[in-house]
């Protein structure tokens, strides 16, 4: 939708194929269904978003969404139910991070000069390490709570990979762009609405009041180039540019069929965007029937994961949307049975929050969450070939998978396109 949006604007007629029953792909609203029996909005997974994101929200004004009222913005915070870690002030960098670490609680002064000390040799370095660094590396010799309570939690939650398989460039380069690049940009965007509304369909509802076509529920079967060369076919039907907005598989299934003389060069990009591995997120929803207010101290804690206690962090929804007593926990990085992390995470809720007695409103797991951002990785070029580009969190750049990551790259295939006509 990014990408259909920045077409729109640029002054293309543009036609979007969606092949879900609703837009937004990995960054959707899903239906649920309360104890009582009462309806209720969820998403397919719990986002965060934070300050850096400026691309997403600049679309998000576009499309007549308004962040600062459809999402909540807080300072950078990983505190746990017990009121140990870290909580940075709203103070311009480097000294909300400087102040942050300093006031941390629960850390040793020698703990706390450890990531300080850490930290200055990062940005005296550019914030650059050698090709083949993982997160770990990166890390090596830092006491072991920062890593378990800090640089693992920051990790998982940006780059949704361990941070022994995690790629250290990829993750210092959040970290310059969060922590260090304007005051605000480390803030947490909570949603205080569900996905669909925060910007996909606001985005399809925008696009079709000027006049461009938004199909749902269509699979583009098949691709070729248009027979005098220029342009290209998407099932029969002519277009001058096509935009590939999906996911990697799906875009590689059309480019390796593609009927179009640049046979190698197509084959070269599908083989390398399916070489990609791909990690899931799970969120379970869970609820306290009867609550009346908030269960947590804040919209959103850490949580300290362990063997058979898989969730990262927990956030309530009544201080978000006002959905009173539903919980939503985030287990990234994810692998196994939803009915073993049902059961795991309620046991967890139980012994970390105090909250015994939970019950699971429905579990979302979306397998094909990220792409693994692990060292060196090879990922496809955004330009596959004359008037056809490929945009997501996947192709090459320097983010991990983000909803900022996949917006960039959506504006900048639609800023690349020529010609009257672009499709998505």
């Amino acid at each position: 939708m990014a990408a259909a949006v920045q077409a729109a604007q640029t002054g293309h007629a543009v036609t979007v194929f969606e092949a879900g029953r609703t837009p937004g792909g990995r960054a959707r609203a899903v239906p649920g269904t309360r104890a009582d029996g009462s309806a209720v909005q969820l998403d397919n997974g719990q986002h965060i978003l934070i300050g850096a994101y400026a691309e997403c929200q600049r679309l998000m004004r576009t499309v007549g969404v308004a962040p600062e009222h459809a999402l909540l913005r807080l300072p950078l915070t990983l505190v746990f139910a017990d009121g140990q870690g870290l909580a940075l002030p709203d103070a311009p960098p480097p000294w909300d991070a400087l102040a942050g670490i300093a006031r941390a609680r629960g850390w040793s002064a020698r703990e706390r000069w450890a990531l300080l000390a850490r930290a200055a040799r990062w940005r005296l370095a550019g914030f650059a390490c050698p090709p083949g660094t993982s997160v770990t590396d990166l890390c090596a010799g830092l006491p072991g709570r920062l890593l378990r309570e800090f640089i693992d939690p920051l990790c998982v939650s940006a780059l949704n990979t361990p941070a022994h398989e995690a790629c250290g460039q990829v993750f210092l380069r959040v970290l310059r762009d969060s922590l260090f690049a304007g005051r605000g940009g480390s803030n947490l965007l909570l949603p205080r609405r569900d996905l669909g509304a925060l910007f996909p369909e606001a985005a399809m509802h925008w696009l079709q009041a000027r006049g461009h076509a938004v199909h749902l529920g269509r699979r583009v079967q098949q691709l070729a180039q248009g027979s005098d060369g220029r342009g290209w076919l998407l099932d029969g039907e002519a277009f001058d540019a096509v935009l590939l907005a999906t996911g990697s598989n799906e875009a590689a299934r059309l480019v390796a069929a593609a009927d179009a003389p640049l046979k190698t060069t197509l084959q070269a990009w599908a083989d390398t965007a399916q070489a990609l591995r791909f990690s899931a997120i799970a969120t379970v929803y869970a609820e306290q029937p009867g609550a009346r207010g908030p269960l947590l101290a804040r919209p959103m804690l850490a949580l300290r994961p362990r063997a058979g206690r898989p969730a990262q962090f927990v956030f309530d929804r009544a201080r978000l949307d006002g959905n009173m007593g539903l919980l939503a926990f985030v287990v990234s990085a994810f692998e196994g049975g939803r009915a073993p992390l049902e059961s795991e995470v309620l046991a967890q809720a139980a012994e970390d929050l105090h909250l015994p007695g939970l019950r699971v409103v429905q579990t979302v797991v979306e397998k094909r969450a990220t792409f693994a951002c692990t060292p060196a990785l090879a990922r496809p070029p955004r330009r596959i070939a004359p008037g056809l580009q490929a945009c997501g969190d996947y192709v090459a750049g320097p983010y991990p998978a983000t909803l900022e990551g996949a917006v960039l790259h959506g504006v900048a295939a639609a800023q690349d396109v020529n010609g009257e006509q672009a499709c998505t």
